[in-house]
């Protein structure tokens, strides 16, 4: 969610700090500052809403020359998005950004202004600053009063701090929330994510949870709990072009139109003529594992679940797919045969990355499937699966889902091979329909100008349901998720059988069905639910190879010979009609009110 960009270096700072932070605002935020140390003093600005309003209230500023500088895009957590409440916050001669949340801020502010401190925000932030500055009053140089304040600190954390006690340094810490470390000769760059840095920076650092440390001109230092470490730095991308609109209208629209490209990069070097291989997996994690927990949350929990359907029908290993909020607080049974599967696009999420954590003190092995090499969940897991979607800019997932369900699905062929579960005529059916995976993905222009004709009747009504069978559950639920996230419409995904048992109730004119009837999987029974709907005259769109007589609408998808691809052509349709109701109800596609791309705070 919140970003963080800082620099080091003699460029116009402030064009450097809003530039990273137009790169982060994808993940959402609520407010935004930035604060600039040069010839020894401090300024700053701070603006409500968008970066155009902080960009007009620096317009004037200029701050070429040697010098340090922080900025933060703010999601709100503690406190309101107010000017007070924005980043960076300020002491009397120190400026703090941060990510995550203080969880002992409390006791901390309470000790501080028995002490005299007057703060200024709501925020848990704002006590770090302050801290830092009185362990400087107590006599600490302003490394080891960095550390002093850190050593406090209870809870998840990514931190930059510059002050005037210590001019052209940047102190920071990494704590459970992501923070990187990017080098271009002299010039020294911190982000919150890559995004913020290509172009700038040759290579990039990424810090561990406990890692903190300095950097002022050409030279930064690095500690860990066991004292000094060595940094080894990889190298950034060099191109942004993913990054960007490429004419498209929003950047959800796009990445919807990439998904067919993406799958195939997905399947690269893994799907085989005749198998399935991951090369990065050791053969050695399965063995002994008699069942799966898949744990993710939103959309990576809906991809989680089409996994589960997958996994036990070809795999034939058991498998539960659990929330991870939900998880983390049920003391769960965990035992040594399970193998944890956690699924994150960013992977930072935190229920996700707190619930990995407790599996592994349990002794269970781990494997993420993920969008973001390097990341927390990567680096905590025993084995990784990239879902190599690229950079997704918009907040609703798109491309991200289907590559994550992509990877379930070759996750349960590799299984199926290895347990003898998959008979050879078998995988190679499922091979086949794999390899026509991209084409499914592929957006007509014919079927986005259906989908656009056919949004204008779907504005308003007192509610949406989606409903599917099996694997169409699933993709019902993450319908109706891209549909209320986007366009803030009511809407529920539904098992289609259970209709009967309770939402029947709701059926009228004003009550708007999507119906997912594939033709490969279980279609007389959910024609038949739709038909009770239809009854109750409730409006029916249906999405299905086969004209379905009682609609009222319907969207034609190619006949297929696999559920899978089917799946997947449904699963454009519903991110196309969520996308063309949204921009004709007139909101911000890409981001919407009150979410974040990457949610690192409980």
């Amino acid at each position: 969610m919140c970003g963080i960009v800082g620099y080091i270096g003699p460029q116009e700072k402030k064009k450097i700090l809003l530039d990273g932070l137009q790169e982060l605002e994808y993940r959402g935020y609520d407010s935004a500052g930035i604060a600039v140390i040069a010839d020894g003093k401090l300024q700053h600005f701070k603006a409500v809403g968008k970066l155009k309003n902080l960009r007009e209230k620096a317009a004037g500023f200029r701050s070429e020359g040697p010098g340090a500088a922080i900025g933060h895009t703010r999601w709100a957590t503690h406190g309101k998005p107010t000017e007070l409440n924005a980043h960076p916050h300020v002491g009397a001669f120190s400026y703090v950004v941060h990510n995550g949340i203080i969880e002992n801020y409390r006791e901390l502010k309470e000790e501080l202004e028995a002490k005299g401190v007057r703060f200024l925000s709501q925020t848990d932030t704002e006590t770090v600053v302050h801290l830092f500055e009185q362990k400087i009053k107590e006599g600490l140089e302003p490394f080891d009063a960095f550390k002093a304040t850190i050593d406090r600190l209870e809870g998840a954390y990514a931190i930059l701090l510059i002050s005037e006690a210590a001019p052209e340094t940047i102190f920071f810490a990494k704590n459970g929330s992501p923070l990187l470390i990017a080098f271009d000769a002299e010039e020294i760059y911190f982000a919150s994510s890559d995004t913020a840095v290509i172009g700038h920076a040759k290579e990039a650092y990424y810090l561990e949870d406990g890692e903190y440390g300095y950097a002022r001109p050409g030279e930064v230092r690095l500690f860990g709990p066991g004292g000094e470490k060595p940094i080894s730095t990889q190298p950034l991308p060099a191109d942004k072009a993913m990054a960007q609109k490429d004419g498209y209208r929003f950047f959800m629209e796009k990445e919807i139109y990439e998904q067919s490209t993406v799958i195939s990069d997905t399947m690269l070097g893994r799907v085989l003529e005749d198998r399935v291989e991951f090369e990065e997996l050791d053969p050695g994690l399965f063995e002994g594992i008699d069942a799966i927990k898949i744990c993710a949350c939103g959309t990576s929990y809906h991809a989680g679940l089409t996994g589960a359907y997958l996994l036990e029908r070809m795999a034939k290993i058991p498998c539960q797919v659990e929330i991870a909020s939900e998880f983390r607080y049920k003391e769960p049974l965990l035992t040594p045969d399970t193998l944890f599967i956690t699924i994150s696009q960013s992977g930072e999420t935190a229920d996700t990355l707190e619930a990995l954590k407790m599996a592994k003190r349990a002794g269970l092995r781990s494997l993420s499937i993920c969008n973001v090499d390097n990341s927390s969940i990567v680096r905590e897991s025993d084995a990784a699966i990239l879902t190599r979607a690229g950079i997704e800019k918009g907040v609703a997932s798109t491309k991200a889902f289907a590559t994550q369900v992509m990877v379930l699905w070759m996750m349960t062929l590799y299984l199926g091979q290895k347990r003898g579960t998959l008979e050879a005529e078998t995988l190679q059916i499922e091979l086949d329909a794999m390899r026509r995976t991209p084409k499914a993905l592929l957006v007509e222009e014919k079927l986005h100008e259906r989908i656009h004709r056919l949004s204008k009747r779907y504005l308003h009504g007192h509610g949406f349901f989606y409903i599917g069978r099996d694997l169409f559950y699933p993709l019902a639920l993450e319908g109706a998720l891209k549909l209320k996230e986007i366009s803030y419409l009511h809407a529920e995904g539904y098992p289609a059988g259970e209709m009967k048992h309770g939402p029947i109730a709701l059926a009228d004119a004003e009550l708007f069905t999507i119906a997912l009837m594939p033709r490969t999987l279980l279609y007389d029974k959910i024609k038949s639910n739709v038909e009770e709907l239809s009854a109750r005259d409730a409006t029916i769109l249906a999405i299905s190879p086969e004209e379905f007589e009682l609609a009222d609408d319907f969207i034609r998808i190619r006949h297929a010979e696999h559920p899978m691809l089917e799946f997947f052509e449904m699963m454009v349709v519903t991110q196309m009609l969520a996308l063309e109701i949204s921009i004709r109800l007139g909101n911000d596609v890409d981001m919407p009110r009150n979410l974040a791309k990457s949610v690192t705070v409980e």
